[in-house]
């Protein structure tokens, strides 16, 4: 590359920010930060080339990264902290405290957390009797295809921080946000577990890139929650 190439890419990073950067383009200014002395910029191509878009390339696991030419282990371990340094910076900015009153400010609650997310994750969020968030908590993670869910720690959650109400979510990573039998199932096994240390089960929310559906607001679903105190 040109000599001053790297001082001119962030310098336009300064004035512009990201927003009309490339996709290969924003790849070959991350590498700035680990590969010191290579063309990023080809590097950069070849990683677009491979995985077929930047958000693949973001998702691809270590071990594929590090097989793209000019790509090594600290390379590949920058490009793979995006995602969740990306879902760190929107929790954040929506910590404990806030009180969620519909289904939309959840569903808002619990996009961000779930964003670039590869495998099943089942989570809670913890209320107080004011729908006001104490905690969200991981409960379990799986594969790709299913996820245990722990319903002892769910419950060890709940009372860890007091609360009062719950609502449960999950995500089918390579699937739409329509829930399956086992989700069926497991909503009407955990609404049994809250309700016997009387907890509110206030909704179970299942997520697939950025849609959610609602069993609360579902008129084929809400029928597995129990009914509003």
């Amino acid at each position: 590359m040109h000599d001053g190439h790297r001082d001119r890419v962030r310098e336009r990073f300064l004035k512009e920010g990201l927003d009309h950067f490339e996709p290969h383009q924003i790849l070959e200014f991350l590498l700035f930060y680990a590969i010191p002395r290579m063309d990023t910029n080809e590097i950069a191509h070849r990683l677009i080339n491979t995985f077929g878009s930047l958000s693949a390339v973001l998702d691809a696991p270590i071990s594929e990264l590090v097989k793209v030419q000019g790509v090594g282990p600290n390379a590949a371990c920058l490009l793979k902290s995006i995602p969740s340094l990306c879902r760190r910076y929107q929790s954040d900015k929506s910590e404990t405290g806030c009180i969620l009153s519909s289904t939309e400010e959840a569903g808002n609650f619990l996009l961000p957390r779930y964003l670039g997310r590869t495998v099943e994750m089942f989570s809670a969020i913890l209320l107080d009797n004011k729908n006001r968030v104490l905690h969200w908590s991981v409960i379990s993670e799986g594969n790709v295809n299913s996820t245990h869910v722990n319903i002892r720690g769910l419950a060890e959650a709940v009372l860890r921080y007091n609360a009062t109400g719950v609502i449960i979510a999950h995500n089918h990573p390579n699937g739409l946000a329509v829930p399956s039998a086992q989700d069926v199932a497991m909503t009407e096994q955990i609404a049994a577990a809250m309700s016997a240390i009387n907890v509110f089960l206030a909704d179970h929310i299942v997520l697939a890139a950025d849609d959610y559906i609602s069993f609360r607001d579902s008129y084929q679903y809400a029928c597995y929650l129990p009914a509003n105190p």
